[in-house]
């Protein structure tokens, strides 16, 4: 376990790199808050739940919304920041493509076929029929997301501390 929190912390970007983004300068003050930095068990699942959430759902300013809720929620903000990078070029399309999936058997929605991009008319009107059931499939795996890591991060915590202290006792 131990290994995977170096590799997260390794991963994650520091106080100074947040706080040197532009877009960030606005929390700036509030990135200060030690708390928010702190490695502890409520805050890194808060921070993974918050980073997989947006992650999922939000294509665009993952990190500056992430670390702004982590902010608000009092998360730690690396690991929010971190959990965004779930979607990236490589996995956002089949991610993208069982979450229509999801959704389109959530809302009871025909899956279309191939979406054409020889005729532009035809593909706005194909992507404004995928647009309901992606975004309801999206939701439900943002979702899904947050809340098992927010409980699978607590309870491997919760299991590495009784570990330890089983171990430390003679």
């Amino acid at each position: 376990m131990s290994a995977v929190i170096q590799r997260l912390r390794a991963l994650a970007p520091t106080r100074e790199q947040l706080e040197a983004n532009p877009w960030l300068r606005g929390l700036a003050p509030y990135l200060a808050n030690p708390k928010l930095w702190h490695w502890s068990r409520r805050g890194v699942a808060m921070g993974l739940a918050i980073g997989l959430f947006i992650g999922f759902l939000i294509p665009v300013a993952q990190i500056l919304l992430a670390a702004a809720a982590a902010v608000l929620l009092r998360a730690n903000v690396p690991v929010a920041a971190a959990g965004t990078l779930v979607t990236n070029p490589l996995t956002v399309p089949p991610i993208y493509y069982a979450a229509y999936h999801l959704g389109a058997w959530a809302t009871g929605t025909s899956v279309t076929a191939a979406v054409s991009l020889a005729d532009p008319s035809e593909f706005w009107e194909s992507l404004g029929s995928i647009g309901m059931p992606l975004l309801t499939g999206l939701a439900m795996t943002a979702s899904f997301a947050a809340i098992a890591s927010y409980l699978l991060v607590s309870q491997a915590w919760i299991w590495r501390v009784s570990a330890k202290r089983r171990r430390a006792r003679p």
